[in-house]
């Protein structure tokens, strides 16, 4: 494990197997660290980094502001976590690699493709977020948080991410910077100190831009619509992975996949193949199964 300093910000990360590159934009929400590839839900289920790293240079990183990344109290957009993989990149000397998003990671992924296609080969979307559901329960974590700043005041936030040790989607209250509070004493002290209306206006318009729509949030439908990245989309099924945002992928790339397999299709040999098989013809290779 290796840690990089990208636009002053700690960028914790792991490269795993040989091969051409693929960087992958943790899945997680709010707590989207490098370990969720092989721990979290239908990722535990279908270990997709397992199989991929047999074939591929896997760039594995906890995105800013979770897990042992650091962090820094602006209103952070999609931009900002582009900019971090595309950092990330950068310092390990790689001018174009595959991107590859879990859950809210797909968001991430599909800005980078808008704002640097030239450095895309292609796009894995694995069960993107978005819906109704998701954008509403969204709003509702970030208005908790304020709710109890309002109330309490910063110190007691950071006070709460001390003692409880939380990240902001276990515990809406300790915010999206709870995971940087948890470890760095310097981040926390600073955070206390500064000004509480400000930090509350950043707050508020953070969740504005994060969230801002029903279908997948990251980029515009007509900026997708202008994009010639070959890209593969594996829908979810749940309140915060709905359906209906796969398909609106799949409707904004041209020339996209989709693969429409139910979640209980999705098993590890089969994602595994699919996956593979997708990036073998990104690459331009001859199609070919898994080594399993």
């Amino acid at each position: 494990m290796a840690s990089a300093l990208i636009d002053g910000i700690h960028t914790h990360y792991e490269v795993i197997g040989s091969g051409p590159a693929l960087l992958m934009f943790s899945p997680g929400g709010f707590d989207a660290t490098l370990e969720k590839w092989s721990t979290l839900g239908i990722y535990a289920k279908t270990q997709p980094l397992a199989a991929l790293s047999r074939h591929y240079r896997c760039i594995v990183f906890d995105r800013r502001e979770t897990g042992r990344s650091g962090g820094r109290v602006e209103r952070v957009s999609w931009a900002h976590y582009v900019a971090q993989g595309r950092g990330l990149l950068d310092h390990l000397g790689i001018a174009r690699a595959h991107l590859m998003g879990g859950c809210m990671g797909c968001s991430p992924v599909l800005a980078f493709g808008v704002m640097h296609p030239e450095r895309v080969q292609s796009m894995l979307l694995y069960w993107p977020v978005g819906g109704a559901k998701y954008r509403i329960n969204g709003h509702q974590r970030f208005a908790q948080h304020l709710a109890f700043v309002q109330q309490h005041g910063l110190a007691a936030v950071a006070e709460l991410v001390a003692s409880e040790g939380k990240p902001f989607n276990a515990d809406p209250r300790g915010g999206p910077w709870a995971s940087v509070l948890r470890h760095d004493a310097v981040f926390a002290q600073a955070f206390v100190r500064q000004d509480l209306e400000r930090y509350k206006l950043i707050v508020a318009g953070m969740a504005r831009t994060l969230l801002d729509r029903d279908s997948v949030p990251g980029a515009e439908p007509e900026d997708l619509m202008g994009l010639d990245i070959p890209a593969l989309v594996v829908p979810g099924r749940d309140a915060s992975h709905a359906t209906s945002a796969a398909r609106f992928i799949e409707e904004c790339l041209p020339g996209s996949i989709y693969w429409d397999a139910a979640p209980d299709a999705q098993t590890q040999d089969a994602v595994a193949k699919q996956l593979l098989n997708f990036l073998a013809s990104a690459d331009g290779a001859k199609q070919a199964g898994p080594t399993l």
